[in-house]
């Protein structure tokens, strides 16, 4: 017996106690919300995280383009 068939009759039994039982059905609506808002939160804290190299570079990247424009509009106002 392969994997597919393994899926299948996994997915089909699930399937068959979410229709038939209005409780299942329910709690897989809720399960599918809980995993749904912990990987928002995953990549939230992933892209945000200050620790995270790439977010660090981002923001070093920003802030010297933040810092670089000042400097020139400083340099512009006492011409």
């Amino acid at each position: 017996m392969t994997a597919q068939y393994v899926y299948l009759i996994i997915f089909a039994c699930a399937a068959y106690l979410i229709v038939t039982d209005e409780s299942i059905a329910k709690a897989f609506y809720y399960v599918t919300k809980i995993v749904k808002n912990k990987f928002e939160i995953f990549k939230w804290w992933l892209l945000n995280n200050p620790r995270n190299p790439i977010v660090k570079y981002m923001m070093w990247r920003r802030s010297n383009r933040l810092a670089k424009e000042l400097m020139d509009e400083l340099q512009s106002k006492n011409k």
